[in-house]
């Protein structure tokens, strides 16, 4: 007799049925695994993200709509986001190492996008990358980004977009400006501290292996 039987008669035996059923029953016999979050960290406090609703929208080809996630609103910081519609994706075969299968699949991704018109990445940080990533940029106005790391078409295109997300964060972080001249002085200050401290120790260290030695024997 396997787990959800056991459940099943346990939890039937408890519950009193009545003729219209009772309400909280097909909640109690819900299946659930023994390696779910709430048995694995009993303690800790679950935060479940919900993803965003989906919004319908007019493709306009004989009445079709396609439902896409909508953005969440974050202000000047980039959310993570990346509308999958306004990039152009291609697939090709993968380089490397794999046997027949490698030249039978394309697995590799390139993904490519016009920087200066993502409108889903805020200004500020479109700026930035704009400046950092001039060299990347081609004439057209396209960045692109490529991956082969796996020989799936879904890993590949997840790790694309994640080395997308790493990028655009990058240019969000605060920069540290350089340290003041009081910082300088202090840190100086530090450094022929701890200098005074190592050559004491070391001359103390000194003393003792020479006091361990013997009386030397003078010839007269």
């Amino acid at each position: 007799m396997n787990k959800i039987t056991r459940a099943f008669i346990s939890v039937f035996r408890q519950s009193s049925w009545s003729r219209n059923g009772d309400p909280n029953l097909g909640r109690q016999l819900s299946y659930k695994s023994d390696l779910s979050l709430d048995k694995i960290y009993p303690g800790a406090r679950l935060q479940i993200n919900t993803p965003p609703p989906l919004v319908s929208v007019d493709r306009g080809f004989r009445g079709l709509k396609k439902c896409i996630s909508q953005p969440p609103c974050s202000g000047n910081k980039f959310s993570g986001f990346i509308p999958i519609d306004k990039l152009e994706i291609t697939y090709s075969r993968s380089s490397g190492p794999g046997g027949q299968h490698v030249n039978t699949v394309n697995t590799k991704v390139d993904v490519r996008f016009k920087l200066a018109e993502a409108d889903w990445i805020p200004e500020q940080t479109r700026l930035e990358l704009l400046k950092t990533l001039v060299n990347r940029i081609t004439k057209e106005g396209y960045y692109y980004i490529k991956s082969d790391l796996t020989r799936s078409q879904h890993m590949n295109l997840a790790d694309a977009l994640e080395k997308l997300r790493t990028i655009i964060r990058a240019q969000e972080t605060v920069k540290v400006g350089a340290p003041s001249g009081e910082t300088l002085e202090k840190l100086r200050r530090r450094q022929e501290r701890a200098a005074r401290e190592r050559l004491q120790l070391k001359r103390g260290r000194t003393q003792v292996k020479a006091d361990r030695r013997g009386p030397s024997v003078v010839d007269f």
